[in-house]
């Protein structure tokens, strides 16, 4: 009898210590609930619904390892309880260790076997299979997990982003607006509604919603570049200017002001030396906040031995910068130097694979913070790292400044300076750079190749589009037509103005506009030429086309049209590759000579105009004379350093050589 009424003392004692550790939970204070757990075990030694919450608490605190053991210790005294599987799965799976995802999904299973009608576990266990690359898995228990409870605005929310990473991007839009009528307070979700309607191109619905999610969060700084974005993409660029301003100031990562940096690249009213100024003083911002952690270099100080080249970007993938790097990393010798790729993009394709396997080491760094790039990097010993991205994309600028290797340089994604003392080169030509006049807008030193910046190779999709190239489309149209295929926020008021003036000087003339968002932009586009004098019927506009129907429309163009102040790079090599002409006007900034850089390598002089009267008179010139223009046009690209992909490699490594002969004679003589 004693005996009894002891343990029932036991067991109230250790319920009421229990209870307290909750309420401290509940407040955050898990330290002090770990502790009210551990007394109740120490009374009641065995006590299931303590060791749970021990786990649940110490968990919250940060402890990881000391929540596994508590919730395994769940399972030895109640091996049925669901809830113990259910938070030992959900830990595993948060640990990222793919290793742990079978033991993630078992636990979870088994929380679901001994409770059938758990929807959280459902929703973990989808996600554990969706890392398990087992999308139909994880699809159907979403489906089975809203079927449970329609109202779950998390379950619609993890189905949203589940569908969009299947590219099934009407259903995810569906989905997350399923999710914001149960949770619209919720900025987050706005923002992600936002990305889904910008992919369909349905952008005045999408600047809606970016305006929704920031006035719930103004601090929401991924909403201030995004909404940029969608403005510029419209040609409101004097507005994305303004939005991108007032994000400076929950611009915590810098990220916000290198997406002003390249918007203003689009401004024609900022002189080449204001946009310098403003990469400048960045520049020192940013090194100012990143001072260098490296210390030491202990790598060999030998300038002819194997160099170990590291190679930075948000873009090994199906991207311009990725199709241009492609053959160089293939096309390396790998006798004189090794290829070490830090991805910091999340997601893979065929072109992703085709470099990662090129690479003597490949690391996914999406996920790490730029202190921990920097720390692969630096444990790597790489001698030179080249930043592929620049202020275009995910910028790595951060780890730049922390100079984790003892040679920086740029190449390729940002035709500018990045403003900043620690990267020692920019890689570029002496056609989009002439020596003495782009020097001076340079933080870096410019390092010219001898004959191109660009290696061309056609992506797939162009393949399909080949055969051989027809006749001139005036020859079976009875028109000229003239065309644009570049980024709708490159189409500046200048250019849209000289163009107007082309359709004019050139009778019956039609322009084709491709890449132009549907509704508002596009109506202004056309409103705004029937202001220079065109008639709306000689202008068409079509919106941004999937890449085979791209490279087909550049087929039905006579003459392409660059766009200034902001030239165009890879769209000029598709173009000529497509057998159509392209007329360009150089200008002061980087930018602004890509396409005559191009142009210039393949001999095509006489369609690179130097001011805005030969710009009009080069395209006029060209438009009657279509069939001569196209002739040969592929075989002269082909003959031509813009492919001879052997010969850029040898280029890039004698670059790359000159480099680290130049590191070595200084620090050998210190």
């Amino acid at each position: 009898m004693l005996r009894r009424f002891l343990s029932r003392l036991s067991r109230r004692a250790a319920e009421r210590l229990v209870a307290e550790g909750v309420r401290a939970e509940a407040e955050g204070r898990f330290a002090e609930a770990c502790e009210r757990y551990q007394q109740a075990l120490k009374i009641l030694p065995g006590h299931g619904p303590a060791y749970l919450n021990l786990g649940i608490a110490l968990e919250g605190a940060g402890d990881a390892r000391s929540a596994r053991e508590a919730y395994l210790a769940t399972l030895e005294v109640d091996p049925g309880n669901p809830y113990a599987h259910f938070n030992l799965g959900k830990l595993l799976h948060a640990s990222g260790n793919p290793t742990s995802h079978p033991e993630a999904a078992r636990q979870l299973r088994a929380a679901l076997e001994r409770k059938p009608d758990f929807t959280d576990a459902r929703i973990v266990l989808a996600s554990v299979l969706e890392a398990q690359a087992d999308a139909e898995g994880a699809t159907a228990m979403l489906q089975q997990a809203l079927a449970e409870r329609p109202d779950y605005a998390g379950a619609w929310f993890n189905y949203a982003l589940l569908l969009q990473r299947l590219d099934r991007v009407p259903e995810a839009e569906a989905a997350m607006r399923r999710a914001l009528e149960l949770w619209p307070q919720r900025a987050d979700l706005w923002l992600r509604q936002a990305e889904l309607l910008k992919s369909l191109q349905r952008l005045p619905e999408s600047e809606a919603a970016l305006r929704r999610a920031l006035a719930l969060e103004p601090r929401l700084s991924g909403g201030y570049r995004l909404l940029a974005g969608i403005l510029s993409d419209q040609q409101r660029l004097g507005e994305a200017l303004q939005v991108l301003a007032a994000g400076r100031e929950h611009d915590s990562d810098g990220y916000t002001r290198a997406c002003e940096l390249f918007m203003l690249n689009f401004d024609e009213s900022v002189s080449a030396e204001a946009l310098f100024e403003r990469h400048k003083a960045f520049g020192a911002e940013l090194e100012g906040l990143h001072p260098p952690r490296f210390e030491r270099f202990d790598q060999s100080r030998d300038p002819e031995r194997r160099i170990r080249l590291g190679f930075i970007s948000g873009d090994f993938r199906e991207h311009p910068i990725g199709w241009t790097f492609a053959p160089l990393i293939e096309r390396l010798d790998r006798s004189r130097v090794e290829a070490y790729c830090y991805s910091l993009f999340d997601a893979a394709d065929d072109v992703t694979r085709r470099i990662a396997v090129q690479a003597k080491l490949w690391h996914e760094c999406s996920k790490l913070s730029p202190r921990e790039v920097a720390d692969f990097i630096h444990g790597d010993r790489i001698d030179i790292l080249i930043d592929l991205t620049g202020y275009g994309g995910i910028a790595p600028m951060e780890v730049l400044a922390t100079r984790p290797a003892p040679v920086q340089a740029s190449w390729l994604g940002y035709l500018n300076t990045s403003g900043m003392t620690r990267v020692d080169y920019r890689i570029t030509d002496a056609w989009a750079d002439p020596p003495g006049l782009a020097d001076r807008l340079h933080t870096e030193k410019l390092l010219r190749l001898p004959h191109s910046q660009w290696c061309y190779r056609p992506p797939a999709a162009a393949e399909q589009a080949a055969g051989p190239l027809p006749a001139p489309p005036s020859e079976r149209n009875g028109f000229v037509t003239f065309g644009s295929f570049n980024q709708s926020a490159k189409l500046s008021p200048t250019a849209r103005r000289l163009w107007a003036e082309i359709l004019k000087r050139v009778p019956g003339s039609r322009l084709l506009v491709v890449g132009m968002p549907p509704g508002p932009a596009t109506q202004a586009l056309l409103e705004e030429f029937e202001r220079h004098g065109v008639a709306r019927g000689a202008v068409s506009v079509e919106p941004r086309l999937a890449l085979a129907d791209y490279f087909r429309r550049l087929r039905e163009v006579d003459v392409a049209l660059d766009a200034m102040p902001y030239s165009g790079g890879t769209t000029t090599c598709d173009t000529l590759w497509m057998g159509t002409p392209v007329v360009t006007m150089t200008g002061e900034r980087s930018v602004s000579r890509s396409a005559a850089s191009i142009l210039a390598v393949l001999g095509l002089d006489a369609w690179i105009a130097t001011s805005p009267e030969d710009y009009v008179a080069r395209a006029v010139e060209l438009a009657g004379k279509p069939s001569q223009a196209r002739q040969g046009l592929r075989e002269r690209m082909r003959a031509s350093p813009l492919m001879d992909e052997a010969r850029f490699a040898r280029d890039m490594e004698a670059l790359v050589r000159q480099m680290w002969r130049t590191w070595c004679a200084t620090v050998n003589t210190l």
